[in-house]
Protein backbone atom coordinates (compact mmCIF):
# COMPACT_ATOMS: atom_id res chain seq x y z
CA UNK A 1 0.00 0.00 0.00
CA UNK A 2 2.66 2.61 0.53
CA UNK A 3 4.32 1.83 -2.50
CA UNK A 4 1.14 2.56 -4.38
CA UNK A 5 0.72 5.70 -2.27
CA UNK A 6 4.13 6.92 -3.13
CA UNK A 7 4.07 6.03 -7.02
CA UNK A 8 1.16 7.77 -6.68
CA UNK A 9 2.84 10.71 -5.61
CA UNK A 10 5.89 10.65 -7.95
CA UNK A 11 3.06 10.64 -10.82
CA UNK A 12 1.15 13.57 -9.58
CA UNK A 13 4.35 15.17 -8.88
CA UNK A 14 6.09 14.82 -12.21
CA UNK A 15 3.03 15.48 -14.28
CA UNK A 16 1.74 18.39 -12.18
CA UNK A 17 5.71 19.99 -13.31
CA UNK A 18 4.91 19.34 -17.01
CA UNK A 19 1.45 20.69 -16.70
CA UNK A 20 3.06 23.80 -18.05
CA UNK A 21 1.17 23.20 -21.75
CA UNK A 22 1.68 26.44 -23.36
CA UNK A 23 0.65 26.36 -27.29
CA UNK A 24 4.41 26.79 -28.03
CA UNK A 25 7.35 24.46 -26.87
CA UNK A 26 8.75 26.22 -23.48
CA UNK A 27 11.69 23.84 -23.81
CA UNK A 28 13.27 26.05 -26.80
CA UNK A 29 14.44 29.13 -26.94
CA UNK A 30 11.87 31.61 -26.49
CA UNK A 31 11.36 35.31 -26.23
CA UNK A 32 11.53 36.99 -22.55
CA UNK A 33 7.35 37.14 -23.51
CA UNK A 34 7.18 33.49 -24.01
CA UNK A 35 9.77 32.70 -20.48
CA UNK A 36 7.29 34.69 -18.91
CA UNK A 37 4.22 32.79 -19.61
CA UNK A 38 6.28 29.32 -19.37
CA UNK A 39 7.23 30.09 -15.92
CA UNK A 40 3.31 31.66 -14.55
CA UNK A 41 0.46 28.66 -14.27
CA UNK A 42 -2.39 31.41 -14.87
CA UNK A 43 -0.59 32.71 -18.49
CA UNK A 44 0.42 29.49 -19.46
CA UNK A 45 -3.74 28.66 -18.75
CA UNK A 46 -4.72 32.11 -20.63
CA UNK A 47 -2.42 31.34 -23.45
CA UNK A 48 -3.78 27.26 -23.49
CA UNK A 49 -7.32 28.55 -23.60
CA UNK A 50 -6.92 31.29 -26.19
CA UNK A 51 -4.87 28.79 -28.62
CA UNK A 52 -7.89 26.12 -28.29
CA UNK A 53 -10.69 29.00 -28.85
CA UNK A 54 -8.62 30.12 -32.09
CA UNK A 55 -7.73 26.76 -33.32
CA UNK A 56 -11.87 25.55 -32.97
CA UNK A 57 -13.15 29.26 -33.79
CA UNK A 58 -10.68 28.89 -37.31
CA UNK A 59 -12.42 25.50 -38.44
CA UNK A 60 -15.84 26.80 -38.08
CA UNK A 61 -15.79 30.27 -40.17
CA UNK A 62 -15.35 30.38 -43.76
CA UNK A 63 -12.19 31.50 -45.74
CA UNK A 64 -13.15 35.03 -45.83
CA UNK A 65 -13.49 35.52 -41.89
CA UNK A 66 -10.65 32.76 -41.28
CA UNK A 67 -8.58 35.01 -42.91
CA UNK A 68 -9.79 37.74 -40.77
CA UNK A 69 -9.21 36.07 -37.34
CA UNK A 70 -5.97 34.72 -38.73
CA UNK A 71 -4.44 38.37 -39.07
CA UNK A 72 -5.76 39.67 -36.29
CA UNK A 73 -4.55 36.99 -34.06
CA UNK A 74 -0.94 37.82 -36.08
CA UNK A 75 -1.41 41.56 -34.96
CA UNK A 76 -2.48 40.31 -31.19
CA UNK A 77 0.82 38.15 -30.52
CA UNK A 78 2.87 41.05 -31.55
CA UNK A 79 0.88 43.33 -29.19
CA UNK A 80 1.27 40.44 -26.82
CA UNK A 81 5.08 40.58 -27.71
CA UNK A 82 5.43 44.14 -26.53
CA UNK A 83 4.61 43.04 -22.81
CA UNK A 84 7.78 41.40 -22.74
CA UNK A 85 7.19 39.84 -19.26
CA UNK A 86 5.17 41.94 -17.48
CA UNK A 87 2.59 39.95 -15.68
CA UNK A 88 -0.15 42.77 -15.57
CA UNK A 89 0.09 43.32 -19.35
CA UNK A 90 0.61 39.87 -20.00
CA UNK A 91 -2.61 39.14 -17.75
CA UNK A 92 -4.57 41.88 -19.84
CA UNK A 93 -3.54 41.51 -23.46
CA UNK A 94 -4.95 37.80 -22.99
CA UNK A 95 -8.46 38.86 -21.50
CA UNK A 96 -8.73 41.18 -23.91
CA UNK A 97 -7.63 38.51 -27.21
CA UNK A 98 -10.07 35.95 -25.38
CA UNK A 99 -13.17 38.32 -24.83
CA UNK A 100 -12.76 39.15 -28.87
CA UNK A 101 -12.67 34.97 -29.64
CA UNK A 102 -15.73 34.66 -27.65
CA UNK A 103 -17.36 37.39 -29.00
CA UNK A 104 -16.78 35.78 -33.08
CA UNK A 105 -17.98 32.10 -31.72
CA UNK A 106 -21.48 34.46 -30.23
CA UNK A 107 -21.57 34.93 -33.88
CA UNK A 108 -20.89 31.41 -34.76
CA UNK A 109 -23.79 30.03 -32.13
CA UNK A 110 -26.29 32.71 -33.28
CA UNK A 111 -25.91 32.44 -36.85
CA UNK A 112 -25.36 28.60 -36.73
CA UNK A 113 -22.40 26.78 -38.83
CA UNK A 114 -21.34 28.53 -41.90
Amino acid sequence: MQYLIKSLLIFVSVFSVQSYAASFDCKKQLSVTEQAICKNVSLNDADVKMTTTYNILRRLVPMGTRSVIQDEQVKWLQFRDRCNDSFECLEQVYQMRQQKLNLHLDRVYRNGPY
